[in-house]
C-alpha cells in the first residue's frame, strides 16, 4: 500500500539541537536567567497546561518572569527562544520536498502552544514546506496518546494505512504503529529514504 502522506515530528526532527544543552543552554550569559530556573518556576508546573490550552503562553510566563527577572520583557524571552530553537536540518528538508514534489503530502505532527506553533508555520516558513501543521495546542491531544493520531486522521481524511510517521522518541512511534501507521525511530544517521524503504520492504 503506498504512503500518501508522512507525519514528521518538529523538535529532534526536523528541527535539530546543535548545542546539547539545546536553546537555553546559553541563556544566563546572553539574557541573564537560569535555564535551571526557567525550567523549575515555569515549565515544571505551566507547560502542561499551556500546551494543552489551559493558559495562554503569555498568561503564565509573563508573571514568572516579574518574579525572578522582572527587567526581561517577555517578547525579549520569546524572540530568543524561538529563534535560537528553530535549527532546520537542511538534509531532511531537502528529502522531504523531493517526495513532495512526487506527489506525497508532507505534514508535520508535534507538541506546541499556538505562539512557537505559528512562529514555525509562518515565520519560520514551514508553510512553504509542507502541506498541514498538527499540534497539541489545536488537536487537543499530546503525544503519545491515541487521540492525537485519531484526530489528525479526522482532520485530514487520511486513513492510518495511508501515513508514515517519523519521531525521535520511540514511545511516540510505538503509539502510531498501535493506531496502524507505519513509523519509524528517527535518529539523524539515516536518510528518510531508507527508513522508507525498510518500510516497504516489511509490507511486501
Amino acid at each position: 500500500m503506498p504512503i500518501k502522506a508522512i507525519m514528521v515530528d518538529i523538535d529532534g526532527v526536523l528541527l535539530v539541537r546543535p548545542d546539547p544543552g539545546g536553546w537555553s543552554a546559553n541563556l544566563e550569559r546572553d539574557l541573564g536567567v537560569s535555564a535551571a530556573t526557567l525550567q523549575s518556576a515555569f515549565f515544571e508546573p505551566h507547560w502542561d497546561d499551556v500546551v494543552h490550552v489551559r493558559a495562554a503562553l503569555r498568561e503564565r510566563l509573563e508573571p514568572v518572569l516579574a518574579d525572578f527577572a522582572p527587567l526581561l520583557p517577555y517578547r525579549t524571552l520569546i524572540d530568543y527562544w524561538f529563534s535560537n530553537d528553530a535549527h532546520v536540518d537542511s538534509v531532511l528538508l531537502a528529502e522531504l520536498a523531493e517526495l513532495r514534489a512526487g506527489g506525497t503530502q508532507i505534514h508535520l505532527a508535534t507538541v506546541q502552544e499556538r505562539e512557537r506553533a505559528r512562529y514555525l508555520w509562518e515565520d519560520l516558513g514551514f508553510s512553504r514546506a509542507s502541506d498541514g501543521l498538527h499540534y497539541t495546542a489545536a488537536l487537543g491531544y499530546s503525544k503519545p496518546d491515541p487521540g492525537f493520531c485519531q484526530t489528525i486522521e479526522a482532520r485530514t481524511g487520511f486513513r492510518s494505512k495511508d501515513l508514515f510517521f517519523i519521531d525521535d522518541t520511540i514511545a511516540n512511534v510505538d503509539a502510531a504503529t498501535r493506531c496502524g501507521w507505519a513509523a519509524a525511530m528517527w535518529t539523524g544517521t539515516e536518510t528518510l529514504g531508507s527508513l522508507l524503504s525498510g518500510q516497504r520492504q516489511h509490507v511486501r
